[in-house]
């Protein structure tokens, strides 16, 4: 019998360590589905604590407790300790650095949506999706466009779209109905007013009383308040980015820019911070700001004897059509992949999110669940019949715009941003030509 072998030995021993090498991956391979196996067996197992964190205002802090207490009543297995958010510039920021540091909490109630992206790329959340009664639950909360609005590009969702507080613009009505202009619903109506408005009350030769005020600062979150539910609203509900490329360099987003340099260029705004020494609208130094529904709150409890205001949409331009569309600043819950408790975990959110516990988001921090026909359930009728400004920001609930999907969106908001102060405050370029520059910075970014 003859004998095939190697005639070359290095051939041979080469395909011994290939043998080995092969057979060593396989071992492994075993050794990590069976980890993995055991590491799901272990998740959800047995009694155990989770940690929730919610947004670090006062109001959502007392609602968070309530509801914390109230699950850990029902649920002995499985408690809830529940810490607001640790304080940083942002709250983004303050994520962002626990997910590097690996110290994310197990649920998180704040999360911006134009960051889910970015951890969903990352591996960082868990997709809700998985649950058996996913479709029963978020169907009965949701329209199809809101769950439409929370499923990421793979077509998973990361994100429970938990509460929307639609921006408005809050408006002085005594001051605005004493400039003729009752209720300033487009560019020139409201340019009217900040002409009538506007004014040096003192004497010193600067003017000390404007028609309304926006933060000049050029972060890119601020541009949320001012530049994108203004260009949503002009132009009939567009975000900033289709399938992936960039969309907003046209005559919307120039007539925003336009319509705010106006403001500046004629002294209508102070080139000051709005959130800086003082309340400039509750002071009557600034007759609106666009804001979301926590400022009913706030305005009921501040405002000075006398005062009176109103909300409508945001500015638009003369001729735009019905509905008007706005930024619907929604907030969603997460839980991060590093959780032991997931299956636990998408059922607090259960509870979190019920009939009753969006009751107690109205009662107790002013902001809108996003939940469709909340303004024909009856459970929610007593609180919009003693509430009545609140209505108004139900109603533009239904016509609200999320942010788009995009791992680089707060680069996008940036390059806005920094042509906006450009453009709008220092009036060192045209609207034409800050609109271009800001899309051919962003297109960079998202290539």
């Amino acid at each position: 019998m003859i004998f095939k072998t190697c005639k070359n030995p290095v051939q041979r021993n080469r395909k011994i360590r290939k043998s080995l090498f092969i057979f060593l991956c396989f071992i492994l391979g075993f050794l990590v589905i069976l980890f993995g196996a055991c590491q799901s067996e272990r998740k959800d197992s047995g009694s155990g604590k989770m940690v929730y964190w919610s947004s670090n205002n006062q109001d959502e802090i007392n609602l968070a407790r309530e509801v914390v207490a109230e699950w850990n009543a029902l649920h002995p297995e499985i408690q809830v300790k529940h810490q607001p958010v640790p304080e940083g510039e942002s709250s983004e920021e303050v994520i962002l650095a626990a997910v590097v540091g690996k110290t994310t909490p197990d649920i998180y109630s704040n999360m911006w949506p134009g960051d889910v992206a970015s951890y969903v790329r990352a591996g960082q959340l868990v997709n809700f999706d998985q649950f058996s009664n996913f479709d029963s639950v978020t169907s009965e909360r949701f329209s199809p466009g809101d769950i439409e609005q929370s499923r990421s590009k793979n077509g998973h969702v990361y994100q429970i779209l938990w509460k929307t507080n639609p921006v408005m613009l809050i408006f002085n009505t005594k001051m605005f109905g004493n400039a003729g202009v009752h209720e300033p619903r487009t560019y020139t109506e409201y340019l009217e007013a900040g002409k009538r408005i506007s004014r040096d009350t003192d004497g010193d030769g600067y003017v000390d009383r404007w028609v309304g005020i926006t933060d000049i600062r050029a972060r890119w979150r601020d541009r949320l308040f001012d530049f994108y539910p203004l260009y949503i609203a002009a132009s009939g509900g567009k975000t900033l980015i289709e399938n992936g490329e960039v969309t907003f360099d046209n005559k919307f987003a120039v007539g925003v820019f336009q319509f705010y340099r106006d403001i500046y260029k004629n002294d209508y705004f102070p080139k000051e911070i709005a959130t800086g020494r003082r309340d400039f609208f509750l002071n009557e130094l600034a007759g609106s700001r666009v804001v979301g529904p926590w400022e009913v709150m706030h305005t009921e409890k501040f405002k000075p004897e006398g005062f009176q205001y109103d909300f409508i949409h945001v500015p638009v331009p003369c001729g735009t059509r019905e509905p008007i569309y706005t930024y619907g600043d929604l907030k969603g819950i997460v839980v991060f992949k590093n959780s032991k408790y997931p299956r636990h975990a998408w059922e607090f959110i259960q509870f979190m999110i019920n009939r009753k516990n969006d009751l107690r988001l109205l009662e107790l921090a002013t902001q809108l669940p996003l939940r469709q026909n909340i303004l024909e359930d009856t459970l929610y009728q007593n609180y919009f019949d003693n509430n009545p400004k609140m209505v108004k920001f139900a109603h533009q609930a239904k016509y609200i715009r999320n942010v788009d999907e995009s791992p680089t969106l707060k680069e996008v908001f940036d390059a806005i941003s920094q042509e906006f102060e450009a453009c709008v405050v220092y009036g060192a370029k045209t609207p034409e030509q800050a609109v271009h520059d800001a899309a051919v910075r962003s297109k960079l970014v998202l290539e």
